[in-house]
Formats: structure tokens, sequence, C-alpha cells
């Protein structure tokens, strides 16, 4: 008897993590620092959400079914703003509406991937993208990275195969927080242009990146949406987590067949939520650069307090967006010392073998920090409970 396809892939990162809180009491003086999810825990500021309340009371349409490809005029103003954002063209038919990012990966995955096909992951990857490859029966490929976690397209060319239908890269990333260069970006996309892949970018921090200008010319080149799928997410930005609106950006003949997934899968994206990303880009651009600011100053709080870590044999990895992603100097494993810092520390966080495949053992040695609810002193205070870890 076949396995189902949830057999096929492994728990949830962050709800198994978050199992390690059983029965576990933190001291009155020392909350828990809960550093294992990259998403605000604020919710949306004021006036976004008296706009969806407004949506809610005098918008009958909010209530029912939308068109399956997302809102028209959110589907204009997300063109709009990626065309402003990168300097290029962008129309919004070329725009779809998602609930959410992981949404619209499982949805390119969908158009683009059969049985046994396979797509490249740079490591360590974002495990929600292996988990939706591992159901859907396609074959994730780890793309190793450089000391500076950046993979190579040289390393990448190597792994294509008549299989391999993609490449999948998300910057600033998750979990590493790497900034990508745009020629990294550009010599992955001419890549898979001349070998006939999808080229997938998944930017759901790019809110956050601390570059100014376009991260990328992708959008610029001719006929660009033959080859790259964009993906986007509104929660990060507008802290629209729990209202689940997502984007992707790509040719309008993918989008048909998108339509076919998104359709079966959830009919429409919430109604709600899309009200609320409408209004928020057109009223919150100021709001968000202050956002954006806030993050990078915490950014700047991380890097002044880790010498008191490399003092004590901590590296950090890499740094964007909303994660610091580092190597600690013990003799365990980090699926052993995360569980661990829970008792010891009042730290939860993930271990790095949950963005590796069992055989790297590269995870062993790394943790990731997502500190996008810690402001300067709480990231004074994890640190210090960092530093005050006994060796082992």
């Amino acid at each position: 008897m076949n396995k189902p396809r949830t057999a096929a892939t492994f728990p949830p990162p962050v709800m198994e993590a978050r199992r390690w809180l059983d029965g576990v009491t933190q001291p009155a003086d020392r909350p828990l620092i809960n550093v294992s999810q990259a998403a605000p825990v604020e919710p949306p500021p004021q006036g976004l959400r008296q706009a969806i309340a407004d949506a809610a009371l005098t918008r009958d349409e909010a209530h029912l079914y939308g068109p399956v490809l997302g809102m028209p005029d959110l589907r204009r103003e997300l063109a709009s703003q990626t065309s402003a954002h990168y300097n290029a063209q962008v129309s919004a038919d070329q725009v779809c509406i998602t609930s959410g990012c992981n949404q619209a990966f499982a949805a390119a995955i969908a158009t683009l991937c059969g049985e046994g096909d396979e797509v490249i992951l740079p490591t360590p990857w974002y495990f929600n993208h292996k988990m939706w490859l591992d159901m859907a029966g396609v074959t994730s490929v780890a793309l190793r990275t450089d000391s500076n976690l950046l993979p190579d397209p040289y390393d990448a060319a190597g792994l294509i195969t008549a299989k391999t239908r993609a490449i999948a890269l998300v910057s600033p990333n998750n979990p590493a927080g790497v900034e990508y260069p745009a020629d990294l970006m550009q010599a992955f996309y001419d890549l898979a242009k001349v070998r006939g892949i999808a080229l997938i970018t998944d930017e759901t921090y790019r809110d956050f990146d601390s570059r100014s200008g376009p991260p990328h010319h992708l959008f610029q080149q001719d006929n660009w949406q033959d080859t790259l799928i964009h993906l986007y997410s509104f929660s990060k930005a507008y802290r629209l987590t729990g209202h689940r609106v997502g984007a992707m950006i790509t040719s309008q003949a993918r989008l048909a067949e998108v339509e076919k997934f998104l359709d079966t899968v959830a009919i429409c994206p919430s109604q709600l939520g899309q009200y609320a990303a409408l209004w928020g880009m057109q009223n919150l651009r100021q709001w968000l650069a202050a956002e954006r600011d806030e993050i990078l100053a915490r950014r700047a709080a991380i890097t002044a307090h880790m010498p008191k870590l490399a003092d004590k044999g901590w590296q950090l990895l890499g740094l964007g967006g909303y994660f610091a992603y580092m190597q600690h100097p013990f003799a365990i494993s980090s699926a052993e010392l995360a569980p661990r810092l829970v008792k010891d520390a009042g730290i939860l966080c993930l271990p790095g073998t949950m963005f590796y495949p069992d055989s790297d053992p590269n995870g062993a040695r790394q943790l990731r920090i997502a500190f996008a609810n810690l402001d300067a002193q709480g990231i004074g205070t994890l640190f210090d409970r960092l530093a005050a870890l006994p060796p082992s």
C-alpha cells in the first residue's frame, strides 16, 4: 500500500519546537524569549484595523467569493508598486493574489512539476518549500552554499538534469538572512533561461532589505515572465499573518494554470485580507518605512552584541530580513541544543538541522534566530543569556 502524501515529509518545524515548551515553567525573572518563528507578534496599525472593520461592515462583496486570481484593484496596485520597486514594467494581468506566500509556492510547483521531477534548493533551505516538494512527489536537490551562505550558479548548473524544472531562491534569505547580490540573482536567471527551467524567487522579506534601489534587475529582462516566477507576501509588511495574503507575478499563460490550482484549493483569497493589503499599500508607505528602519536597528543591535558571543566561539553566519543565522560552539548537535535552550536559558529557537538534509552535517552546528519580535533591549537580553551558557 502506498503511503499518503503527508507521510513523505517531516512535522512542521515551528509546531515541533513549540512542543518543547510542554511541561517547562520559566522563572518569573526569566520569561521565555521566543525567536522560533519569523512573524510580527503585534496586530496591524489602528488605521488598517479600522479599514478591515469598515470593509466587513460596509462591503457586502467582502463576505462572498471573489475572483480566483484575486481582487483586480489589488492586482493593479501590486503591479504598479512592483514596477516602481524594480524600475520595470509589470502589468496587473501578470499578478495573482494567493492565500499566503506558501500557497503561491505550492501553486507554482503545481504548474511546473510532475511526479519525480526535481527542484534545486540552496541549503540551508526554507523548510516549507522542502515540505511541499515532498508532498508533491518532487525531489528536492540540495545546492550547498559557500562560507557566506551564497549559492553558486556554476554548482547549480552541475545539478541540473532532464528532470529539473526550477531553481528556487529566497532573498533576503530564510533561514540565513543573507541578501543575494543583484549579479548573483542575474547569474541564476541567465542559467535558468538557457537551460529552459524556471527561476522561482521568494521575496517575502523584500520590504526589509537593507539596500536601496532595486535588489535585482530580473524584471528588466526581455520576456522575463517566461523564466521568472516571483513570490511576495503582505503578511510581514503589514502584520497580516492571520489574514493569509500573498502573491505571484509571472506570465499570463502560467497564471491560467495557477487558476486551476487556486480554484481547487481555496476558490479565492480572503476578501477581507485583500482589502487590508490594498489599504496598506495605498496608505502605509511611511509607516512601512519606519518598520523597515526598526528592523534595521535591531539588525544593528545584533552586530553590536555579537562580540560577547564571538569571544565564546559563536559565529554570525548570516544576518538580514528577520533572521540572524549562527554557528554555535558546543560539542552537541543543534537538534539537542535547541530543546535544551528552552530549559537552560528560556530561549526557543530552531536548530539548523531543520534546514538541511539529514545527510548534511552543517545543520548540527547552526541555529536560526528570528528576531522580528525582539526590540534592541530584548536582543541584548538574548545575547546575555547565550553568553552565560556553560561550555558543553
